[in-house]
């Protein structure tokens, strides 16, 4: 830059160079780094990523998620063989696990961070800060009065503001007033209790873990918490199989009570509980209210019955199977199968021939239909009930070592001839006997009830539930609560005094920070109470 130089000595004026300071740039790879995390921690960012983890969110509801249920995944894999492979590849499978939603996770999770933290600091700063001077112009602001017939003594202006809960400095004739602090706070309780929400989710996802099991009644089906008698299980990604509570279930009661028409009613489940290295003892638990174990919780899902068949083979020996039928309407209709592998033994040279195995599918009927064919239960307790079967016997294809359905026969042995059906099928009741075609007996001896469990443990569970609740808390104030501004300052009174004796006025400015439509009310009845000497009529209180 330049400048004059007066001095007489040198003439006339004239302009010399003054040194200039280096232009100090900031390096490029900062610079860029910088503009990034503000690009980041922006609340616009923060928007945009939480939409991006709803739409990430959305292929974990359609598509089946091994975590969830292996079975429909390996069913949509069969349904379509060409999609599979690209969707496994993107993790549409297990989608909550998958790279991309755990970067957009992260990072908005580091954007609501970035963001409330310096949010943070300017509230605490506010928060510190006494209400600004007026404004110079107070006939400016939105809302504008003067108060002709005060006494210019402001002391009781600033206690009626103060019963009012605004925030109240008087300084040298004038009082500063703001209200709407509560608004910010809220906002701020309403982002941390996001951030707390995501933190809780994600320490459950790391240290928590999920089992399901089927849980057939009797001291036979009790089973233990491990990982390999789940038929359905997920631990986090810090929990391996040591690390579950050791602790064992068994059945030994079912309530159920359903309406006339067949809605279920109320369901009550009554266990044993077994922990490791104490004393068993009794329990109950039904859906809406779940047993809490110490390290894991016990959900009941469902119920279902399980027949008991009694099949002697052509060398008298018998064997029973004690099966789950899986329900597939409200009534109860259940569908499954019974397999006896190891049947027709030959007692002279214990050998079993593989293509003499025997297997029954059908449905059960907890209240048979009177009238007409019996296709489905007409009520969900067991009022009349009823199995219908149909026999196979063959080769079941259990020796290949293939794993598969324990629920329903394998079709592919049928249809290559290797598992053949034996008859028409038979409708049996409770005690009633089937003799097949070689002499052979299938006895239907009864039902057992059994429940569908969920054993569950999130660390995380709390942290959700609590920063829920404060999530809601938040968003009231930061909804409905507007920051406003008023400002009372004593000014002399004009030279025409005629219609006072006064020789000051109160000239009172109103601002709200935001839009508020009920500003104006408000500023009416500080005014009015101002004309009254400070006084707040019962209609005014908030």
């Amino acid at each position: 830059m330049a400048k004059l130089d007066d001095r007489a000595a040198t003439g006339p004026p004239r302009e010399v160079d003054e040194p200039t300071r280096p232009v100090r740039r900031t390096p490029a790879p900062l610079a860029l780094l910088r503009n990034s995390w503000r690009q980041l921690t922006s609340m616009r960012t923060a928007l945009i990523l939480l939409f991006l983890l709803a739409l990430a969110a959305i292929p974990g509801s359609l598509l089946p998620q091994r975590n969830v249920n292996i079975e429909k995944v390996g069913d949509f894999q069969r349904e379509h063989p060409d999609l599979f492979p690209i969707l496994d590849r993107l993790g549409g499978f297990d989608v909550y696990a998958s790279p991309w939603f755990s970067a957009i996770y992260v990072l908005l999770f580091t954007s609501l961070v970035g963001c409330i933290v310096p949010r943070l600091r300017d509230h605490v700063r506010a928060l510190r800060a006494v209400p600004p001077a007026a404004p110079k112009r107070l006939d400016r602001l939105p809302r504008h009065a003067v108060l002709s017939d005060h006494d210019g003594d402001l002391s009781a202006i600033a206690a009626m503001l103060r019963r009012r809960r605004w925030r109240v400095v008087v300084r040298d004739g004038e009082v500063a007033a703001e209200k709407g602090y509560l608004k910010e706070t809220g906002n701020l309780l309403f982002h941390f209790s996001l951030v707390a929400v995501l933190f809780g989710v994600a320490l459950g996802s790391w240290y928590g873990w999920h089992g399901n099991r089927l849980l057939i009644a009797g001291p036979d089906h009790a089973f233990c918490n491990t990982v390999q008698q789940f038929s359905e299980s997920k631990l986090g990604q810090r929990v391996d199989d040591g690390d579950l509570p050791r602790f064992c279930l068994e059945l030994t009661d079912f309530d159920a009570t359903f309406l006339p028409s067949g809605q279920p009613e109320s369901f009550r489940a009554h266990v044993r509980v077994e922990p490791w290295g104490r004393t068993p003892y009794a329990a109950s638990f039904s859906v809406n209210d779940p047993l809490r174990l110490d390290g894991a919780n016990v959900y009941l899902l469902g119920h279902g019955y399980a027949p008991i068949l009694r099949y002697t083979d052509r060398y008298g020996k018998s064997l029973v199977s004690e099966q789950a039928f899986l329900s597939i309407d409200g009534n109860l209709t259940s569908e499954g199968a019974a397999f006896f592998p190891d049947v027709n033994v030959d007692p002279a040279t214990g050998r079993r021939d593989p293509n003499l195995q025997v297997a029954f599918e059908g449905l059960y009927f907890p209240t048979t239909p009177e009238d007409g064919p019996a296709v489905r239960s007409v009520y969900p307790a067991e009022r009349a009930p009823g199995l219908f079967l149909r026999a196979y016997r063959g080769n079941l294809g259990m020796d290949a070592g293939i794993p598969g359905s324990v629920y329903s026969i394998d079709q592919r042995q049928v249809a290559n001839g290797r598992l053949k059906e034996i008859g028409d099928g038979k409708l049996l009741r409770p005690g009633e006997t089937w003799t097949l075609d070689d002499g052979t007996r299938l006895e239907f001896l009864g039902t057992r009830e059994y429940i569908t469990l969920s054993v569950r443990y999130d660390p995380g569970e709390k942290i959700v539930l609590a920063s829920a609740a404060l999530l809601l808390v938040g968003l009231t104030p930061a909804l409905f609560v507007r920051r406003r501004r008023v400002w009372f300052r004593v000014v002399p009174a004009p030279a025409d005094t005629s219609t006072t004796s006064r020789s000051s006025l109160v000239e009172v400015g109103g601002l709200p920070r935001t839009d508020y439509s009920g500003f104006a009310e408000e500023f009416d009845q500080l005014v009015a109470a101002a004309r009254r000497g400070g006084t707040v009529t019962e209609e005014e209180t908030d």
